[in-house]
């Protein structure tokens, strides 16, 4: 395994590279509250599978640093997205494969709309396309699910991801994996991430942003426009979510078809949280592999 420092417009993405130097590329993009470590159970199928895996840590998160103290620390999905397509450009990789968990989904199905040519295929964990827009339609059982969201709108919230990130981040992954026991040398050694000094300011501007709580950002207006006038998905598209997610409950990623105009699917996994590649990862591998072998 390669540790490398890919080197963008505004960072220094800390990458993990792995598997066969001729297999075809797949980029692995975790979600908040988590990091990099949480594919590790999914890279040595992949990888006997022929895939050559890059596995990042996003802005603001583990050994990932801006390159200036002037750049603005902003949260933007479209921010993360520009991020993966020029980590691919600096390491040459033309065409891939993308599999993103929470705000790696996000960040998956942005990219999807900006560069499909450049993405073989997309999967997506825990997260439905079209659930971005500030103006949605939400269901209170949602609503109630999003109570975090509202939290880090006000100070107290703000203090809490500042001053007392560990404890909130541990609560956070207790309650969104009801099934299961999670391992603490597991959250330990993920929650070092958290402790990136733009962790806390990445955060709050991204949850904020996307409800209109923090200024978006002009040097990425016209991406977000760009995603905004057509978000139709033509990237083959397969969407995994557990049923027993309470941050994104199921409903969330259900008929959303009418968003993709190249293949899709979804598939619901039985007992399973926000964390399917840490909780259900042979499920998740079982699902992936074959739909990825089939889009390269």
């Amino acid at each position: 395994m390669q540790h490398i420092t890919i080197t963008t417009s505004q960072l220094d993405i800390a990458c993990r590279i792995s598997g066969p130097e001729d297999g075809f590329p797949v980029i692995l993009l975790h979600g908040w509250p988590d990091d990099a470590l949480t594919w590790h159970r999914l890279l040595p199928d992949l990888h006997a599978a022929g895939f050559r895996t890059y596995v990042p840590w996003l802005r603001g998160c583990g050994p990932t640093r801006f390159r200036e103290a002037d750049i603005p620390r902003n949260g933007q999905l479209v921010a993360l997205a520009q991020d993966v397509l020029e980590m691919a450009d600096v390491v040459g990789i033309s065409r891939f494969n993308i599999i993103g968990h929470d705000w790696g989904a996000r960040t998956a199905y942005i990219a999807s709309v900006l560069a499909p040519d450049r993405i073989a295929a997309c999967v997506a964990l825990s997260v439905g396309w079209g659930t971005n827009d500030a103006g949605q339609a939400m269901s209170y059982r949602q609503m109630q699910n999003y109570w975090y969201h509202w939290l880090m709108g006000l100070d107290r919230g703000a203090e809490l991801i500042r001053n007392d990130r560990q404890k909130f981040m541990r609560y956070i992954w207790s309650i969104w994996n009801p099934g299961w026991q999670i391992p603490e040398a597991e959250f330990a050694a993920t929650a070092q991430a958290f402790e990136n000094p733009d962790w806390a300011d990445i955060t709050l501007h991204s949850y904020r942003v996307r409800w209109g709580l923090a200024e978006r950002s002009p040097a990425f207006e016209d991406l977000e426009k760009r995603v905004v006038a057509d978000p139709i998905i033509h990237v083959p598209t397969l969407v995994i979510h557990g049923d027993d997610d309470p941050c994104n409950d199921p409903e969330t990623s259900a008929s959303k078809g009418h968003l993709f105009r190249g293949y899709y699917k979804r598939h619901v996994l039985p007992g399973t949280g926000h964390f399917p590649q840490r909780q259900s990862a042979n499920a998740v591998t079982e699902l992936t592999i074959p739909f990825f072998l089939q889009n390269r």
